[in-house]
């Protein structure tokens, strides 16, 4: 049997991207899935995909910066699954380019922060009791490896936060069975990495799968999907 069979996965952001691939890599290790979206018409093609192979499929739509929209999520995937594994927090968003790179707008790092630190940190916290109670979990919160693009601050900031509730909160996990680990696909040709992007989406894997399949403990760790990479 296969380490994964018949955990229940949560991915966020999964309609598209990165998020599509972590779907269909985790589908192929025997998880049952529930896809998140912000509108269910956009994992429908992808859930009607799976089901036809034969996996546990369900969607869920919630607006990620809407901090109550996140809760009523977390109440619908538990609705489904009852005690959720794996926690893939991978939806993001990325403002606007900024030319004048001192232009501060207080509404793009709000929304940024909503998005991509306070979701994935709700969502989080909702399943962490669940999974320390059973001994065994698994969450991964994708950042990223920008830097010195302060152009792009609202984006990276919100990310640098992220990672620091990684890193801080690991150390209250040890011994649990649950690890939580932070992971880099590295930039790639998405519809947020843009088309100029030395990297295939397919390349983040096998990489991104690591933290999830890991069972040495390994927990608090950023780790780069590229480093795993194979040609595309």
């Amino acid at each position: 049997m296969k380490p994964l069979q018949d955990k229940w996965a949560l991915i966020t952001g999964a309609s598209r991207g990165v998020g599509k691939q972590l779907a269909q890599a985790l589908a192929a290790e025997g998880c049952k899935l529930i896809l998140h979206s912000r509108d269910l018409a956009h994992t429908a093609s992808l859930v009607a995909d799976l089901k036809q192979q034969g996996v546990t499929v369900h969607q869920v739509a919630a607006e990620l910066s809407d901090a109550a929209a996140v809760l009523k999520l977390a109440s619908d995937v538990r609705a489904i699954c009852g005690s959720l594994d794996i926690l893939y927090n991978n939806a993001a968003i990325m403002t606007a380019y900024h030319e004048n790179y001192l232009d501060v707008v207080p509404a793009e790092y709000a929304l940024s922060f909503q998005v991509n630190t306070l979701a994935p940190i709700l969502l989080c916290n909702h399943f962490l009791p669940d999974m320390v109670q059973k001994g065994w979990g698994r969450i991964v919160n994708v950042t990223s490896g920008i830097k010195d693009q302060p152009e792009l601050m609202a984006y990276a900031a919100s990310k640098a936060a992220l990672d620091k509730y990684v890193y801080d909160m690991t150390p209250k996990l040890a011994g649990t069975g649950v690890t939580m680990n932070l992971m880099d696909p590295g930039w790639l040709r998405t519809d947020l990495g843009g088309p100029n992007a030395p990297n295939a989406v397919e390349s983040v894997l096998p990489g991104a799968l690591v933290p999830v399949l890991a069972t040495n403990g390994i927990s608090g760790q950023f780790l780069h999907a590229q480093d795993y990479a194979v040609a595309h």
